[in-house]
């Protein structure tokens, strides 16, 4: 019998109202170099052909997605958005129950990283091939790094080379992520991210080496940090 080979579904969650960036509207609806940043973020998933489906759990209701170019595509598909991010992603994943099997892999992408490189999610899903349950992109600590305690005094100097930013995208095994979600929400513990949902279930992690430049848009000045990112990418 034939082994199938396990397919990539992908999954962006953007059911956040994002108000430390903005009260008007979403971050992912403010234009960056002529697109918005939500467009950018899809543009470059859509650069993986392995991806069979990108599934954006959000505010399907909100108007602003029309402005959305990749909304268009056939694999791209809208699905309710949760309160907050784990909630989002574990709707993505129960939407994908009638089409993704144990094994395929989902990779989970902030949809406020629009400089993500292809190239760096084809180096994420080649280096958990062969992995028991998945990875993450991360980034190397460069500046010093300080313990400060609740009083905002710095209590100790921590060595930098045993930490990593966590990243996105994040890949994991559809059925191990669907169950460490799950496993999580019922025991009262809502997860910052995928990885940690992982860990919580006591699975391995891999963490992939990312480039610095993949940044998350948080704040205002985020976006022109991106625009140069972008301009830079694509010198």
């Amino acid at each position: 019998m034939t082994k199938s080979i396990p397919k990539i579904w992908a999954i962006l969650p953007a059911a956040g109202a994002g108000k430390r960036f903005s009260t008007q509207k979403p971050k992912q609806f403010f234009e960056l170099n002529g697109q918005l940043v939500a467009e950018h973020s899809l543009h470059r998933l859509r650069a993986i052909p392995q991806i069979e489906a990108i599934i954006i759990p959000s505010d399907i209701d909100c108007t602003l997605w029309s402005q959305v170019p990749s909304l268009q595509q056939s694999n791209v598909k809208q699905v309710k958005g949760g309160e907050q991010r784990a909630h989002s992603v574990l709707n993505g994943l129960l939407s994908l129950d009638h089409m993704a099997s144990d094994n395929d892999w989902v990779l989970v992408h902030d949809i406020a990283r629009p400089c993500i490189t292809p190239a760096d999610i084809n180096k994420l899903i080649d280096a958990v091939e062969h992995h028991s349950a998945g990875g993450i992109l991360t980034a190397s600590v460069n500046e010093t790094l300080k313990k400060v305690s609740s009083d905002q005094q710095v209590e100790a100097t921590v060595d930098r080379a045993q930490y990593r930013m966590a990243q996105t995208p994040q890949i994991f095994k559809f059925r191990l992520l669907k169950a460490a979600i799950e496993s999580c929400l019922k025991a009262g513990i809502t997860p910052t991210d995928e990885a940690f949902a992982i860990e919580y279930a006591g699975l391995p992690v891999l963490a992939v080496e990312g480039r610095q430049d993949n940044i998350k848009i948080t704040r205002h000045e985020d976006l022109a940090i991106a625009s140069a990112i972008l301009n830079s990418q694509e010198s």
